[in-house]
């Protein structure tokens, strides 16, 4: 094969090879960057920042192979700028949804109210954020599912992240009855909560009377934890309150009814009937 054969134009096949090889080494340079950037970078840069900086490396690599080419080519930038101008209006008007897409992408980015690995919630869809893309987001939902949504979806709605702060607090409402001692309880409560490693003591955590039910007298119990802990600990401690105060007598209330009777029936009449 001659190298020095034209295959189009001015440009011969020593050129094409010579693109390729640009590509190659491009290629190359731009995942040895990323790898060396993540592997350096893992300590000290957040997950999703790590890889905004990774994605935007190795695609600035790869743009600058492509402007490398064109003169090879014999490309025109200038009349290639005039060009994909045209082609950005027509496309515009073709794909709006994208595009708006793709500018709340950007400033989802600036604005990072989620990161990757946060528990959120989106619209309806609860889950842990597995990516944020230039166009999308992508959610794992609690159940295992993979669901997609257009970053324009994401920057209009409205966001809630469960974990975006350090502390979370959770909280019951505990029944007992009126013949048990609320002050006991209480006194029970707040020292299961002053044990636990995972209890956060400030801010502090508040066990009250709340209010005289029915047929219980209501503690409410709320507490703080690092809010990756929030699930589990809520868990454990409701069972642990429930067994805790059972060990010393005090029961759980549950709804129940006292009838009187305005006329007592006379059970000794009935005896002697019979």
């Amino acid at each position: 094969m001659r190298l020095n054969r034209v295959v189009y134009g001015d440009v011969t096949t020593l050129d094409l090879l010579s693109v390729i090889l640009i590509f190659l080494v491009a290629v190359i340079l731009a995942k040895g960057l990323t790898i060396y950037l993540r592997r350096s970078l893992k300590e000290k840069v957040s997950k999703d920042k790590l890889q905004i900086i990774s994605k935007a490396i190795y695609y600035g690599i790869l743009g600058i192979a492509v402007l490398a080419s064109f003169p090879i080519l014999g490309i025109n930038p200038s009349g290639l700028l005039v060009a994909g101008g045209i082609f950005g209006i027509i496309i515009g008007f073709a794909s709006q949804s994208i595009v708006g897409n793709l500018i709340s992408g950007v400033f989802l980015m600036m604005e990072r109210p989620i990161k990757i690995g946060n528990s959120v919630r989106i619209g309806e869809y609860s889950g842990m954020v597995e990516d944020i893309r230039v166009i999308s987001t992508s959610l794992r939902t609690w159940d295992g599912i993979y669901v997609r949504i257009p970053n324009e979806k994401v920057f209009t709605d409205s966001i809630i992240n469960y974990v975006a702060h350090v502390a979370r607090r959770f909280g019951y409402m505990v029944g007992i009855r009126y013949s048990d001692d609320a002050d006991k309880a209480i006194s029970i409560i707040k020292n299961l909560i002053e044990d636990h490693p995972m209890a956060l003591k400030n801010p502090p955590p508040q066990v009250f009377v709340d209010n005289l039910g029915d047929n219980a007298v209501n503690i409410v119990v709320r507490m703080w934890t690092p809010a990756k802990e929030w699930y589990g600990l809520k868990m454990e401690m409701l069972w642990k309150i429930k067994k805790a105060l059972e060990k010393e007598g005090i029961e759980i209330a549950f709804p129940q009814r006292t009838v009187w009777f305005a006329n007592e029936p006379d059970t000794r009449e009935a005896a002697d009937s019979s």
